[in-house]
């Protein structure tokens, strides 16, 4: 989503945290504790349990297992309010996100939210009109920083972005904001799974001038499509119209930089800035 630090707290998030936070304290483990058996991150845990960020799914049968739940966390799970922060047309996709096996993304408008900085992502969303106001604005990064806990998720996505070298050099929210978002990319590129290929400003054959796209596998091995726009969002199902994305997206695979280039690009970029 290009456009949708704390999240404000919703009644059912605060219960899901209360009661996280009751079970965590009778199996009596730390958040610390809690955090590194499930692999992830103190301020994670944290945030769930001060009903500040929406749990994944991931996150919620991690837990649920390591904590003996007796299934209560899971079903809570269910009724929690979800992400706030997400546009409407989005929000299905967020969904299918959570259990993807496969997820390909080519953007030509800003770099892909799964890889933005907060400091990007602010200035992404405050320059497109209208103005979101502080708690607006607080919510979509919070719902964004929680969907990147996908890049960590157990089992691994296999991801894969394709980023045109225009969004890089655009410079969007000025050369710091820029000079840590490619250092953030060089870091988002260290996993096995996550692969990020530049799209080369000079590119005269390339596939994906009819805009941005997504693809997505589900555990069933079946490959879905979602495209974007001014204030809309379709989600594709139709296996020829998907068969049609996914020879797009391979085609772009072999016009872009490859992987180890497209670190090499990042790199010399980050030092001149």
């Amino acid at each position: 989503m290009a456009n949708s630090s704390a999240l404000e707290p919703s009644d059912s998030l605060r219960a899901f945290g209360a009661a996280l936070k009751t079970f965590r304290e009778r199996a009596l483990l730390t958040q610390e504790q809690l955090a590194e058996r499930l692999n992830y991150s103190h301020a994670s845990v944290a945030s769930v349990e001060q009903g500040r960020r929406m749990p994944t799914v991931a996150f919620v049968e991690r837990v649920e297992d390591e904590l003996e739940a007796f299934g209560v966390l899971r079903a809570m799970a269910r009724h929690v309010g979800r992400q706030r922060g997400l546009a409407v047309w989005f929000r299905e996709w967020a969904q299918l996100e959570e259990v993807a096996v496969s997820l390909c993304t080519y953007e030509c408008r800003v770099v892909p939210g799964l890889l933005q900085t907060e400091a990007y992502t602010r200035a992404v969303m405050l320059n497109v009109p209208p103005p979101p106001t502080q708690e607006q604005l607080e919510q979509r990064i919070a719902a964004r920083r929680a969907r990147q806990d996908l890049l960590c998720r157990e089992p691994p996505i296999a991801f894969s972005f394709i980023v045109e070298e225009s969004v890089l050099l655009r410079h969007t929210g000025g050369e710091q904001v820029t000079h840590d978002l490619l250092g953030h990319l060089l870091t988002c590129t260290e996993p096995w799974n996550v692969e990020l290929q530049v799209m080369p400003l000079r590119q005269p054959h390339h596939a994906g001038t009819d805009g941005p796209m997504q693809l997505l596998e589900t555990p069933e091995r079946q490959w879905l499509g979602y495209a974007e726009g001014q204030k809309t969002g379709q989600l594709v199902s139709d296996r020829e119209a998907v068969s049609v994305m996914q020879m797009r997206y391979a085609k772009m695979r072999s016009q872009a930089l490859s992987p180890a280039d497209s670190v090499e690009l990042l790199q010399r970029m980050r030092g001149a800035l």
